[in-house]
């Protein structure tokens, strides 16, 4: 791969499509953006709010914390922090210029204002609609398919905008050509300055939400706990510093993170661990942006097969994005890369996503340890073959087969793991 290819530019702008700044949680901030519009539209302080979502919106709104509410959960909250304080320009951080005094007016607006939810009958597993009131008046937002993508806006019944629903990346770049022998030789060549502006946010932003959730008391502490009495073991460390990101992140941090696939815990998963490794073992700056892109990638195509939501938890691909970097950041080539993947895709694959919550963190600590113990096989000789359970016949084989059983095989148990947490269950 050269510069001036064709691939090398779109793997370019799928970094820069990806890595982008949110506050909080995607899934409520995504729902405080489409009210936040939807309030802008609408022109007025609204007198009911209707939000109709899909149930992998529910599942990753349910338990989570919305910043700048005073410890608030769910879909009502975010709604309301989107109306009452949101600005829409700002889509994923539509709440990070929120005031102490709008941040005090949630709760009330909340007592005094009607929020219904609903769970939409939608073929598209994302999907969000809010829909305001003030009297006589009404105002639609919809978003489809990922975080941002408004489909349509409606004012009083009539159309202001209408786009065609695409489920998936939408109007995205393409994925299709991401391999992980593309990725690599894409590292290989890179001219740093090309992604070095969202690389070096992701760095930013990420480990210092890292620090402060090892500093402070968020959710199970999970960062905290691994780090007790292993300080010096740089396994340890890259779990810990992952995990309190995560810590901090799911319960109701103010600082922004750079996500990944639309995930701020897939963005903290895929890139704190290469750079606590880049730091401790004196990797110059920009092997470490090469590493990260490798990782990022990864990620990113393992993401394209399984989708932005599914029963299949984010941060095992993003665990397999991190191996792959750290393979790359210790001096791997393809073959390292390949194997590393492959066997840590082999070792965690099934790890269920149950909503974003407290335990998020526990399970990226789980799938940073996987993605080391993968890398350690390779570097033994050790690996998983082919036919040995979902392992294809090379590393994007396996990523496809990842895909498969994501997509179709893990329907039911999105919906039935839905249903045990609303109590539907006997």
């Amino acid at each position: 791969m050269e510069r001036h290819d064709a691939c090398y530019r779109q793997y370019v702008q799928i970094l820069r499509e990806e890595l982008r700044p949110a506050t909080g949680c995607t899934e409520p901030i995504a729902i405080a953006y489409a009210a936040a519009k939807a309030r802008s539209v609408l022109g007025a302080l609204p007198d009911r709010v209707l939000v109709e979502v899909s149930g992998n919106i529910i599942k990753n709104v349910k338990s989570v914390v919305v910043p700048h509410t005073g410890g608030l959960r769910g879909i009502p909250a975010a709604a309301a922090a989107g109306i009452v304080a949101g600005d829409a320009e700002a889509q994923l951080e539509v709440l990070s210029g929120m005031t102490e005094e709008q941040s005090a007016a949630i709760s009330p607006f909340l007592k005094a204002v009607p929020v219904e939810v609903r769970h939409a009958d939608t073929p598209y597993i994302f999907d969000i609609q809010v829909t305001v009131f003030h009297g006589p008046d009404s105002a639609q937002v919809r978003l489809v398919g990922h975080h941002t993508n408004v489909v349509s806006v409606r004012r009083d019944g009539q159309v202001l905008l209408e786009r065609e629903i695409s489920e998936g990346s939408g109007s995205l770049t393409d994925r299709s050509c991401l391999t992980v022998e593309g990725i690599v030789a894409f590292a290989d060549c890179l001219s740093t300055e090309d992604v070095e502006e969202v690389l070096e946010q992701q760095i930013r932003c990420n480990m210092a939400i890292a620090e402060e959730g090892l500093r402070h008391d968020y959710g199970a502490n999970i960062g905290k706990t691994l780090l007790r009495g292993h300080e010096e073991d740089l396994s340890y460390r890259m779990r810990a510093y992952a995990a309190a990101a995560s810590d901090a992140r799911m319960n109701g941090c103010e600082m922004p993170v750079v996500i990944n696939s639309g995930s701020g815990n897939q963005g903290i998963t895929s890139s704190v661990p290469v750079i606590v490794c880049a730091r401790a073992t004196g990797r110059s700056h920009e092997e470490l942006l090469r590493a990260l892109a490798v990782a990022n990638l990864v990620t990113i195509h393992l993401k394209t097969g399984i989708g932005r939501l599914s029963a299949y938890c984010g941060a095992v691909s993003a665990g397999c994005g991190a191996a792959a970097g750290l393979a790359y950041l210790q001096g791997g080539d393809y073959d390292t890369v390949a194997h590393t993947v492959v066997n840590t895709v082999a070792m965690d694959s099934g790890i269920i996503c149950d909503g974003a919550k407290a335990s998020c963190a526990a399970k990226i600590a789980a799938a940073v340890d996987a993605g080391i113990m993968g890398y350690r096989m390779y570097l033994h000789h050790r690996e998983f073959r082919h036919g040995e359970g979902i392992v294809g016949s090379n590393v994007d084989d396996t990523i496809a087969k990842v895909g498969v059983l994501a997509q179709q095989g893990m329907r039911q148990t999105d919906r039935t793991i839905l249903d045990i947490m609303q109590d539907r269950c006997s």
